[in-house]
């Protein structure tokens, strides 16, 4: 399988997640939105959409979109599972994923960051504030789902990593980055670190990427 996959795309970072669980190798093809390497002919090939992450399967066959890659894996390649067994426990963790992949994340995507500077001609503090907004009201509902259901436990639905988990995973990375402090969402906090504590969420960090930039990789003691 080949991967394609930028450092800084929360979608890849998903995808990365999954793969890692499922040990599952893949070739991976860096494609640099900062270049616009995803509007070349050769990636619209792959998906027209021009998005990432995209997954091209042994027999040429193109996956897009980040959750709908992870359910396909999920099928030919079951353990480890990261949907529960039970419909309501299915519903429950799709739910608690497409709060992030659906609601979350969209604001912050690099093709709206570009149409509020080259468009709206917003300010990069308005812009700031803009990407600070989404990711509390992102938090703040995950962290109501999670504090007030008995079938959170070590993570995001018992205690195994999940769907939900991989997509708490990549938004909560993405407040830290915008420095973000997740005191106030306990339930978030506690499971994001559970989460990252595993070296198949820390490995697939945007930070510890073949791709990122040296620049952006944390300093060493």
């Amino acid at each position: 399988m080949k991967f394609f996959s930028f450092w800084r795309s929360q979608a890849s970072f998903r995808v990365r997640i999954a793969l890692n669980l499922k040990k599952l190798p893949t070739e991976v093809v860096f494609i640099d939105l900062d270049s616009n390497a995803h509007h070349t002919d050769e990636f619209q090939s792959v998906n027209p959409q021009m998005a990432l992450p995209a997954l091209v399967e042994d027999d040429g066959t193109a996956l897009f979109q980040s959750l709908a890659i992870i359910e396909y894996l999920e099928e030919p390649h079951p353990p480890p599972p990261l949907l529960p067994k039970d419909a309501r426990g299915r519903a429950r963790v799709r739910g608690l994923s497409l709060i992030v992949a659906c609601e979350g994340h969209p604001p912050l995507v690099p093709r709206i960051r570009r149409y509020l500077d080259r468009e709206l001609n917003l300010r990069e503090s308005q812009q700031t504030e803009w990407r600070r907004h989404w990711t509390l009201e992102t938090l703040t509902a995950l962290e109501k789902h999670l504090a007030r259901d008995k079938e959170t436990g070590r993570f995001c639905h018992g205690d195994q990593p999940s769907l939900a988990d991989i997509c708490l995973a990549g938004h909560a990375t993405v407040a830290a980055m915008l420095q973000i402090d997740l005191k106030p969402w306990p339930t978030v906090k506690r499971i994001y670190e559970t989460s990252m504590a595993l070296p198949e969420f820390a490995t697939a960090h945007p930070l510890a990427q073949p791709d990122t930039p040296e620049a952006m990789r944390p300093r060493k003691a």
